[in-house]
């Protein structure tokens, strides 16, 4: 484990509350593993006997339902953990783990954590935090779903990868746009379409890239009701 990689899991909401021998006994066992871009970190069914913390790159969980189908759950990044109520509950993983970039996840092994939190009540503090992050974004993504178009959702995605206040901006996507339509619930043909409206609020596509004339205009547009009009 790098000084990187150990300031990047000190940081994460499932350990940043931890004091420092506690995570000193728990980062001295955990193990960095790099993932090529679409390896597996592990498989729905398996039994759930770690957690991971994102270290560099991108990593979606999904489940394939029983069509065939593949439903993305969510998609982590830097810093993010994933797996930390099912290993705890010594249950099986619901969904799939994958790397969508070449990445580096940290593992740590859910037996050691309950050890600690045996031994240190408070850790069960930070596991709350991050189930709670958790579940808050899953209610945020359904509340999307419904409450939002297909052009907003984009909108909000690329509003969550931009570091510009105000002003023009421009973006790298960070994977490609068939999985952006699965974390978004829809197709890549709707994706494209939506590509295409956000056009007249000043976002240009070109390739991974996405051009944002006036953040604070696609704000906006993200923000409106798409409801507003059928109650002026």
């Amino acid at each position: 484990m790098t000084p990187r990689d150990r300031e990047i899991a000190e940081g994460s909401l499932l350990l940043s509350s931890l004091r420092r021998p506690v995570l000193d006994g728990l980062l001295g066992s955990a193990r960095v593993r790099n993932v090529q871009r679409n390896g597996t970190i592990f498989l729905q069914g398996e039994q759930a006997t770690a957690i991971f913390i994102v270290l560099e790159g991108w990593v979606k969980l999904y489940r394939i339902a029983p069509s065939g189908a593949e439903a993305v759950v969510g998609v982590f990044t830097r810093g993010r953990s994933f797996g930390e109520a099912v290993a705890f509950r010594n249950d099986t993983y619901p969904v799939s783990s994958q790397a969508v970039t070449d990445c580096r996840v940290l593992r740590i092994e859910a037996a050691q954590f309950l050890r600690l939190i045996e031994d240190t009540p408070g850790m069960a503090t930070a596991i709350l935090a991050a189930t709670f992050t958790h579940l808050h974004a899953l209610v945020a993504q359904v509340e999307g779903l419904k409450a939002r178009t297909g052009a907003q959702r984009v909108a909000e995605f690329l509003l969550e990868l931009t570091d510009c206040a105000e002003g023009a901006c421009e973006v790298t996507l960070p994977y490609d746009k068939a999985l952006i339509a699965g974390r978004l619930g829809m197709k890549p043909e709707s994706l494209s379409r939506a590509f295409s409206k956000l056009r007249d609020h000043g976002v240009t596509i070109k390739q991974n890239r996405a051009a944002i004339r006036d953040v604070g205009i696609l704000r906006d547009y993200a923000e409106d009701d798409p409801a507003s009009p059928w109650v002026r």
